[in-house]
């Protein structure tokens, strides 16, 4: 067997793989991944060194086209929020959240029916997040990962909105679970400087004060 061979890193989890030692290796530099798929391998691997690092985690690398950058972390926000949605099917169930609601000013109608309509609160997340990876794996919208064109691009906002109201009704009706999964993932820290970093929601609608800025105004009021 050559040195190269036994340097060699399988990125890679086999079979049996312990929940310890999942995707457990050395970071990479984002000039060696070769792959169609780099852009998203190098947001989850900030990702996992620091989550609570929101600006690194949404710094692009030099000369990285903006509309696959937005894609890719929109994307993995959808694949993060799946963990948020689990944790709520604790306690957000039909008979306690008849609506998909964020305080009493809020009802949001699910787009996944013929017409939009009202639905439990969990089945609209089910709904919006499988709505979201549906669009978001579009061979229509998004047939390329590398070069995405910018009628595709003015679709990610819509998702981003719809996507937003479930770390709005964890928040405001769920707080416990929003804080455990907060404290882990700051998932929504991240999303919602996402969403004001590339003007993809109106601050208005943004209504999780979870930054700095927002935590003023909120106290202010």
């Amino acid at each position: 067997m050559t040195a190269v061979a036994e340097n060699r890193v399988v990125r890679r989890n086999g079979p049996g793989t312990k929940r310890a030692d999942w995707n457990c290796w050395p970071p990479l530099a984002f000039e060696e991944m070769d792959s169609a798929l780099n852009i998203q391998q190098y947001i989850q691997q900030t990702i996992k060194a620091n989550p609570s690092d929101v600006e690194t985690i949404l710094t692009p690398p030099l000369d990285q086209d903006e509309g696959v950058w937005k894609y890719e972390h929109l994307r993995q926000f959808c694949i993060e929020l799946n963990g948020l949605a689990l944790l709520l099917q604790r306690e957000c169930v039909p008979e306690t959240c008849q609506q998909m609601t964020a305080t009493e000013q809020w009802i949001f109608l699910c787009a996944a029916h013929k017409n939009p309509n009202e639905c439990p609160a969990i089945d609209y997340t089910r709904h919006t997040l499988d709505g979201a990876a549906t669009l978001l794996n579009s061979n229509k919208y998004f047939p390329s990962r590398v070069n995405i064109k910018e009628i595709s691009i003015s679709k990610l906002g819509s998702v981003a909105r719809r996507v937003y109201r479930i770390f709005s009704h964890a928040f405001f009706h769920h707080r416990k679970l929003f804080d455990e999964f907060e404290n882990e993932t700051h998932l929504c820290k991240r999303f919602t400087t996402y969403v004001s970093k590339y003007n993809l929601m109106q601050q208005e609608h943004l209504i999780v004060p979870i930054l700095p800025n927002q935590q003023q105004q909120q106290t202010a009021q």
